[in-house]
């Protein structure tokens, strides 16, 4: 077995972990792996599939908060947000797209880990909430990355933490099936990408399910610092992919 294939193992083990403690962060953790092993595409198309995987294990393993009335705004946001996501792609400039996101996520997400007196977001509603969804339908559509926006948005509502997770981890299946759905019928996904696949999802599927019975045993507190650091990890990662590409242009 060539290296790469071990890398991508690796990095569907430890990221299925992850996924499955947090109810999103796959394309995070596995992209440190992958993107030095695997060619773009490839890894996008991974990301998809490896969260898409997780979220279903999810759904199975963890079924405690859920409540549609709350999740229905983000669901129908980031169906609008997925197509826009894939028509923008060849022409975005997504290192400039991640370098603001990721400071976005990198600055406000430890103001919120150590403060303990910000009080919860009540304004907007449903469409405010919605908003949030589009925002991770049209990065799902940019590469998978369906989960930071709306996962920031409900720590700043400051959900309880089982309705937080079924949000989040109902939103991301919904949009990554339809990103899924998208790669396939546009071409993206190819045969020569499915030994990767057949790697990947038996990679993922026992670390997944540790993840998702650890969560069942974190205090509402853990929770939500395990999700905002994962956030601020997030965006450093993301501006650590899209600097040195700016600064090659200057």
């Amino acid at each position: 077995m060539s290296e790469s294939i071990w890398i991508v193992a690796l990095g569907a083990v430890v990221a299925g972990f992850v996924q499955g403690l947090s109810g999103f962060a796959f394309g995070l953790v596995a992209m440190s792996f992958w993107v030095w092993t695997i060619e773009p595409q490839l890894a996008a198309v991974l990301v998809v599939f490896g969260a898409l995987t997780g979220q279903i294990i999810g759904i199975v393993s963890v079924r405690r908060g859920f409540a549609l009335p709350i999740l229905a705004p983000f669901l129908l946001g980031g169906i609008v947000g997925i197509p826009i996501g894939v028509a923008i792609l060849p022409s975005l400039d997504t290192y400039f797209f991640k370098a603001i996101l990721g400071s976005l996520l990198a600055f406000w997400c430890p103001i919120m880990l150590f403060s303990r007196q910000l009080p919860p977001v009540r304004f907007g509603g449903k469409i405010a909430d919605s908003a949030a969804g589009l925002i991770g339908g049209v990065m799902a559509g940019l590469g998978g990355f369906s989960g930071p926006i709306p996962t920031l948005w409900t720590t700043l509502r400051q959900m309880e933490k089982d309705v937080q997770r079924n949000v989040i981890q109902n939103f991301n299946l919904a949009t990554l099936a339809f990103t899924m759905l998208t790669y396939v019928a546009t071409g993206i996904v190819t045969a020569k990408m499915v030994p990767m696949f057949l790697i990947v999802a038996p990679a993922m599927l026992l670390p997944t399910l540790m993840g998702a019975r650890l969560y069942m045993g974190i205090s509402e507190t853990t929770f939500r610092r395990i999700v905002l650091g994962l956030l601020t990890l997030s965006g450093v990662a993301m501006i650590a992919s899209a600097v040195p590409h700016l600064v090659a242009r200057l």
